[in-house]
């Protein structure tokens, strides 16, 4: 049996808090189930520019926190956040008095870091992945330990707790998130994680054609077996998220299917089945992603705050099916 159909925003800015508190408020009339921010620190300027990525103009915490307090019903979350600029302890304490005070409504996203330009600026040293992987796995260790009964008790090689335990400690464990593209990460997603984010993998540290041609349709298969191969008899209980990048929803995509197929070195064909792209009239998309669930098990996508009210009969259509 399928899972069912889920839909989020993801947002990076917001020109005032009434701006912030429309967003979420108008994702949530619009039965998004999740509303996430991304956690980039670096404004405007060179390293950013090299970076290739969008800028970022709230921090994730406090913004998500606002956006809990504006909204009753849909979820709150960060696709992801970067374990190297956080300290553990102070995190994870954040995130869980987040789902406190929103009644359960955390979505709590977890990754190692991947842009370059963004640790350079900030004076953070980007180690190799598997040590970066590692401290990941640490961190989310450092969570369970957090919210489980009695004592928060940890010795691993990132992190040593003793003598406390964790509160606020939440009604239910929120689900964890995990998002990356590499085989170590997927891996470690289909272990520990209830919501595979399925990314870039972005080895080359920007955003750039080598993400994007490592995530067609043919690498996002190899992607789900890293994920099986992690997961093992907990597979079928994942959740599998993707973020739909690049979504025109439009009666012919012609126009823009070209130029960003020819932008990516990709053929029109692997553009149009690409699983962080969406082109087409409602009708199309919606049966390209009951193909994408069926073949790859994808069933949680999220969009660009954009594309919110034009995306939205495809999540009438589909969400909860």
């Amino acid at each position: 049996m399928s899972t069912p159909f889920r839909f989020g925003v993801q947002s990076f800015n917001a020109e005032s808090a009434e701006d912030w508190a429309g967003q979420v408020q108008r994702a949530e009339e619009l039965n998004y189930s999740a509303f996430h921010l991304a956690d980039h620190i670096i404004g405007s300027g060179p390293a950013l520019e090299k970076a290739n990525h969008p800028e970022q103009n709230l921090a994730a915490i406090p913004a998500m926190a606002y956006a809990a307090a504006v909204t009753s019903k849909i979820n709150i979350g960060c696709r992801v956040f970067c374990v190297d600029y956080h300290l553990p302890i102070v995190l994870i304490k954040s995130a869980m008095t987040i789902d406190k005070l929103s009644n359960g409504r955390l979505e709590f996203g977890l990754g190692a870091g991947w842009i370059t330009e963004e640790y350079e600026a900030l004076g953070i040293t980007k180690d190799e992945p598997k040590v970066r992987i590692d401290r990941l796995a640490d961190v989310i260790e450092a969570v369970k330990a957090f919210c489980s009964d009695g004592q928060a008790d940890l010795s691993n090689d990132t992190i040593k707790w003793q003598g406390f335990s964790g509160d606020p400690k939440p009604k239910s464990m929120p689900p964890i998130m995990i998002g990356g593209g590499s085989p170590r990460i997927l891996r470690l997603a289909g272990r520990e994680a209830d919501i595979v984010s399925l990314n870039f993998n972005n080895r080359s540290g920007m955003i750039g054609p080598d993400g994007v041609s490592m995530s067609t349709e043919e690498e996002t298969q190899k992607k789900v077996r890293w994920i099986r191969e992690g997961a093992g008899d907990r597979f079928d209980d994942l959740e599998i998220e993707i973020g739909a990048y690049f979504t025109f929803v439009m009666d012919d995509p012609s126009p823009v299917l070209g130029p960003f197929a020819q932008g990516f070195g990709l053929t029109e064909e692997q553009m149009r089945v690409h699983p962080h792209a969406l082109f087409g009239s409602v009708d199309t998309i919606c049966e390209e992603l009951e193909r994408r669930r069926e073949l790859h098990g994808i069933s949680y996508i999220t969009i660009g705050k954009d594309n919110m009210e034009a995306f939205a009969p495809v999540v009438d259509r589909l969400n909860g099916k």
